[in-house]
């Protein structure tokens, strides 16, 4: 069983950078595709990157490209999520995931993609 847990999250002003951590129990992370997504209130939960196994390959949601960044650090057993030039859009609570796909072989863009969630972490932005 993996367990997810995120920290970082916090009030930032617009324009801000906060970068969030999530740290994984167990012995299996460098065999997990890790993705980050976010719930808005009132709107469904979205993603907002993803990474392979291995770190190789990342995916990001259109509107995170180039503020964002996904990376992770297999003998931490982390992921991360850097994000920068934070509006008040990008508030939200934002969730860690994982699914054990030793081989990327798409992005994994839903979040019924993955089996295993953190209990969030808020992120607030201030205008």
């Amino acid at each position: 069983q993996v367990r997810l847990a995120e920290i970082g999250g916090g009030l930032v002003q617009t324009g801000g950078s906060l970068r969030l951590s999530c740290a994984a129990s167990g012995r299996t992370f460098s065999s997990l595709a890790m993705g980050w997504f976010r719930r808005a209130p009132g709107l469904e939960r979205e993603l907002v990157a993803a990474i392979s196994a291995s770190g190789t390959n990342t995916y990001y949601a259109d509107s995170m490209k180039g503020r964002f960044t996904i990376s992770r650090d297999n003998n931490q057993n982390a992921v991360f999520l850097q994000m920068n030039s934070l509006t008040p859009e990008d508030m939200a609570v934002y969730y860690c995931a994982a699914r054990m796909t030793p081989v990327w072989s798409r992005p994994y863009l839903s979040e019924n993609d993955y089996t295993n969630w953190g209990q969030g972490t808020q992120v607030t932005v201030s205008s």
